[in-house]
């Protein structure tokens, strides 16, 4: 797959199709549909959006946990070209998409410093080889940054002396998620629009509604849509554990990763000497307490990049389960006409949203699948020769 070019990408055209936008109901609340009703309410559509979490715990979705970081050259080596693409798409379209916001959002693009102790250089040798494997089929990518001593210093004071070697991956970015999330809920208030929490629609009142208004549904529930996805492949839940930390004492200018055997430790720095730790990966759907095990080793690892954490303070510590498809990549699905349920974007939230809103507007206002096969997004629709209940491929 070619990656798409590295200069800024504009937002599709947001003519609509008749001379009156239509309405568009929203289920989920989370990153998607929040993104997907900013911008629809700014091209003059009437939203609706509803959220089965109740008003007095609003914030439950996986987005509320994340880390937000936007590396799709770290990611590259465990995941699949077209995520790649669309991460680098996505990180050309953050900068608008969070300018059309009322609230301001963290976003930054400083790059991704990778780490390792001296008994793990092994896995620093496998990731590095990992590395210029991707770039040989993708020489489009950014070239890793081999750090010495000093070079490292250099690029991140605060770990002067603590390490003797590193890579550095250019280009990558992060955000603060909870600063985007409510920049998109202000967004919305701005509109007149309020979310309708605590309201588990299912597809059956969803179509309901769509037989009066003549609009369209988007279906961004994530795993709350689990039972009634249209999909071929099966949508799960993977676990994942974060804890966030208030250590006034450190100071990291970008997003850091400590390589290790069984899975490399992230510490994303957010304003305010605020980090989000993780990396933890459970196939399970469980969504209880984080366990004693994961605490320890992400609390451990970050203690072990710099001593100061040892007297963080702990803020946090979440876990939530991220919709998965089994190839672990997204997929939009149009199970009837002008409903299209947008799921599956797993540990990738962040880093490909925007590839995954421009393409699903593109389709909404012309028809058109253009950006979604050239960013790789599975996109199944309906077509006209077909039973309803069939879908092929988008632009077959």
């Amino acid at each position: 797959m070619t990656l798409p070019s590295s200069s800024p990408q504009t937002k599709p055209s947001p003519t609509p199709r008749t001379a009156q936008p239509d309405p568009v109901l929203i289920l989920g609340a989370g990153l998607m549909g929040r993104l997907l009703a900013a911008s629809l309410l700014e091209d003059g559509h009437r939203v609706h959006l509803v959220e089965a979490a109740p008003a007095t715990a609003p914030e439950s979705s996986a987005a509320h946990f994340a880390a937000a970081m936007l590396a799709p050259l770290a990611e590259s080596v465990i995941t699949e070209a077209s995520v790649v693409a669309q991460g680098y798409y996505a990180l050309s379209r953050w900068p608008a998409l969070l300018a059309s916001l009322p609230e301001p959002v963290f976003f930054q693009q400083e790059g991704t410093l990778i780490l390792w102790h001296r008994q793990d250089a092994g896995e620093a040798k496998r990731f590095s080889n990992l590395l210029a494997a991707v770039r040989e089929r993708l020489p489009h990518l950014p070239r890793p940054q081999p750090l010495d001593a000093q070079a490292l210093a250099e690029l991140e004071p605060s770990l002067a002396g603590r390490f003797s070697q590193g890579l550095y991956l250019p280009q990558e970015g992060q955000l603060d998620n909870r600063q985007l999330l409510s920049a998109t809920l202000a967004k919305l208030r701005q509109h007149g629009v309020e979310v309708e929490w605590g309201s588990s629609w299912d597809l059956e009142r969803a179509r309901a509604w769509q037989q009066q208004t003549g609009g369209w549904v988007l279906d961004c529930r994530g795993l709350g849509a689990q039972k009634e996805w249209g999909g071929q492949k099966p949508l799960r839940g993977v676990r994942g554990e974060v804890v966030r930390l208030y250590a006034p004492e450190v100071s990291l200018r970008r997003p850091t990763r400590l390589l290790h055997p069984r899975y490399p430790i992230y510490i994303a720095p957010k304003p305010g000497h605020l980090f989000v730790v993780g990396a933890t990966e459970i196939e399970s759907e469980d969504r209880s307490p984080v366990s004693v095990r994961s605490a320890l080793e992400l609390l451990s690892a970050a203690y072990t990049v710099h001593p100061a954490f040892a007297e963080a303070r702990i803020l946090e510590l979440g876990s939530q389960c991220r919709p998965t498809l089994a190839d672990n990549l997204p997929a939009v699905v149009e199970p009837s006409p002008r409903l299209l349920q947008i799921n599956g974007l797993y540990r990738h939230g962040f880093l490909i949203a925007p590839a995954l809103h421009d393409a699903v507007l593109e389709y909404l206002h012309h028809g058109s699948c253009r950006l979604a096969q050239q960013l790789g997004i599975p996109f199944q629709v309906q077509a006209a020769s077909f039973p309803q209940e069939s879908l092929s491929p988008c632009g077959s």
